[in-house]
C-alpha cells in the first residue's frame, strides 16, 4: 500500500488534535514518560507553601527579623514555627539536675516532631505546635496551639539548620548574625527580666553551655544559609530585600521553582477573565476565538522578551538621543499543525514579515506507526525559533518536535516554547529533556485525566478555535 501524501495527512490532521499524543514510532530523542502524578498529587502541586528557615546564636535577632517580615507580608498568610515549641520534656532525673541540662545541644530538640507537623503544614493540614513551659520544661502544661495551612510558614531557631531533613524543606535559608558581646547582654536582659534568674546563673549557663554550643553546631550551619543578615532586626534594608524575594517567589507557580526556564506570565483579573471565557464549554466560537487570540496575543510579546537584543541609540524628533535597544533579527516561527496554527496571526502581528514553518506530528491508524511532516526555512539553523502549540499536555508532542528541530541544527537555547496553557506532567518531561529550552505560558493546569487530555483543561483546542467540532455534530444530527 502506497504511504499517504502530504496532502492527505494534512487533511487527516483536521480531526481531534491535542498536545497529549503519545509518540512511540519517530525515531528521534527518547520520550520521556509523563511522570505518574495522581490528581489529588497534582491538586497540591499548587498549594506548597513558601517555607523560611531562620537561624542564628541565642539573643541574636532572629524574633525580631521574623517579626518584621511577617508585618511587611501583612497581605500574605504566614505562620510562625519556633524551634524552642520542640523542646522535649524532661525526665524526673533529667529536672532534678536541670542546671546540668543543655538546652542548646541538638538532642534536646524533638526533631521527629518538628518533622511530622511540618509535613502536615506541607499538605494543607492544621497541626496543634506544643507550647513549651520553661519553668516546667513541659510540653502539656498550656493547651497546644493550633496553626493552619499557609502560603509562607517561618520556621525559627537556633539550630533549625542543624538536621539536613529540617533544611530540605526551607526555600529561603537566613542566619541573623549578631556581634558575641550583643547577644550576650540581650541574653542577660532577657533571662532576669523574664525568666527571673540572677545574673550569676546566667553567665555560668553562658560558659558552660551557650557558647561552647554555639561554637559547636550553630555557627558551623552559618554556611548553608542562602542570606547572613548582619545586626539582626537593626538591619532594615537587608530585611526589604528579602520580603521583596518572597513576594517575588509567592507570584511564580512552584514548578517555576524547579525549573528556571519556565515562565508564567503574572495573573491578573483580566487573564483570569479571559481564562475563564475559552476554557467555559458555552462560549460561543466567536467569543473562543477573540478571547484566545488576545490571550495568544499576550504569550507571544511576553516569548519575544526573552529573545536576545543589542543597546541601539537614535534621535528622536525633538533632536535628544534615547538610548534603547534594538529586536532580534534572524528569528521565525514554527506552528505545530494543526492548533499552533492558531497562534500565527498573533506572532505575524508582532513581527512584520516573519517566516513560520510548520510541524505535522500525527497517528495513523490503531498500529501506532507515527508519521513526522515538516516544511522549515532552510536557514532556520540560524535562527531564534518561536515553537507555537496552545496546549502541553504529556510534553511527548513537544519532544518530537524540538527533536526534529535540534535535529536540524537549531541550538536548544534558542527554541522558546509558546502554549496557553500547560500541565504539570508535559512541563516534567520537556524542562527534564531540555534543560536550555524556554517555555512560556499563561497558566499550568491541575494535570491530566485518564485519557490523558489537560484537565481542566478547555477541551480540544483545535476544533473550538477552528470550528470543526460543529461541523462533526452538524453531520451526525439526524435532525438536519
Amino acid at each position: 500500500m502506497d504511504s499517504p501524501s502530504v496532502v492527505d495527512m494534512i487533511e487527516a490532521s483536521s480531526g481531534a488534535h491535542f498536545s497529549g499524543f503519545h509518540m512511540d514510532g519517530l525515531q528521534t530523542r527518547h520520550v520521556v514518560e509523563p511522570p505518574s502524578t495522581s490528581m489529588a498529587e497534582s491538586e497540591t502541586m499548587h498549594m506548597q507553601p513558601f517555607v523560611i528557615g531562620v537561624a542564628g546564636g541565642a539573643a541574636a535577632g532572629k524574633t525580631t527579623v521574623c517579626d518584621m517580615i511577617i508585618q511587611q507580608l501583612h497581605d500574605q498568610r504566614v505562620v510562625l514555627v519556633n524551634q524552642d515549641s520542640f523542646y522535649h520534656n524532661l525526665s524526673e532525673e533529667e529536672l532534678s539536675r536541670v542546671h546540668e541540662y543543655n538546652f542548646d545541644h541538638p538532642d534536646a530538640f524533638d526533631t521527629e516532631q518538628l518533622l511530622s507537623s511540618m509535613d502536615k503544614l506541607r499538605h494543607g493540614q492544621a497541626v496543634d505546635i506544643p507550647n513549651y513551659d520553661f519553668k516546667s520544661y513541659k510540653n502539656n502544661v498550656f493547651p497546644a496551639r493550633r496553626v493552619n495551612p499557609s502560603d509562607v510558614i517561618i520556621l525559627e531557631g537556633i539550630l533549625i539548620f542543624h538536621d539536613p531533613r529540617v533544611r530540605e524543606l526551607m526555600n529561603m535559608k537566613i542566619f541573623v548574625d549578631t556581634d558575641a558581646d550583643v547577644r550576650l547582654a540581650r541574653r542577660i536582659r532577657r533571662d532576669t527580666v523574664e525568666k527571673g534568674r540572677d545574673i550569676g546563673s546566667v553567665l555560668d549557663q553562658y560558659s558552660k553551655f551557650v557558647k561552647p554550643a554555639f561554637d559547636d553546631f550553630i555557627l558551623p550551619t552559618k554556611k548553608y544559609a542562602d542570606i547572613i543578615i548582619p545586626r539582626g532586626g537593626d538591619n532594615h534594608v537587608a530585611v526589604d530585600l528579602i520580603v521583596q524575594h518572597i513576594r517575588t517567589k509567592l507570584g511564580q507557580h512552584d514548578l517555576c521553582k524547579i525549573y528556571p526556564n519556565l515562565y508564567v506570565i503574572q495573573s491578573t483579573f483580566q487573564i483570569r477573565g479571559m481564562h475563564t471565557l475559552i476554557r467555559d464549554s458555552q462560549t460561543t466560537k466567536h467569543d473562543f476565538v477573540f478571547y484566545a487570540d488576545r490571550l495568544i496575543r499576550l504569550v507571544v510579546e511576553h516569548g519575544l522578551g526573552h529573545l536576545p537584543f543589542t543597546e541601539k541609540q537614535i534621535i528622536t524628533p525633538t533632536e535628544s538621543v534615547y538610548s534603547g535597544v534594538d529586536f532580534c533579527k534572524r528569528l521565525c516561527g514554527v506552528s505545530v499543525i494543526r492548533s499552533g496554527e492558531s497562534m500565527e496571526n498573533a506572532l505575524r502581528a508582532c513581527c512584520k514579515g516573519i517566516k513560520i514553518g510548520k510541524i505535522l506530528i500525527h497517528r495513523e491508524g490503531d498500529n501506532g506507526q507515527q508519521l513526522i511532516y515538516e516544511k522549515l526555512p532552510k536557514d532556520i539553523a540560524e535562527r531564534h525559533v518561536l515553537l507555537l502549540d496552545p496546549i502541553l499536555g504529556t510534553g511527548n508532542s513537544a519532544v518530537q518536535a524540538i527533536s526534529l528541530l535540534i535535529r536540524k541544527g537549531v541550538p536548544e537555547s534558542n527554541i522558546i516554547f509558546l502554549n496557553l496553557i500547560s500541565a504539570p506532567q508535559g512541563v516534567h518531561v520537556v524542562c527534564k529533556t531540555f534543560p536550555r529550552i524556554k517555555i512560556v505560558t499563561s497558566e499550568i493546569d491541575t494535570g491530566l485525566n485518564e485519557d490523558f487530555r489537560v484537565v481542566p483543561g478547555m477541551g480540544e483546542f483545535g476544533d473550538r478555535y477552528f470550528g470543526t467540532d460543529d461541523d462533526d455534530q452538524q453531520a451526525v444530527d439526524p435532525a438536519l
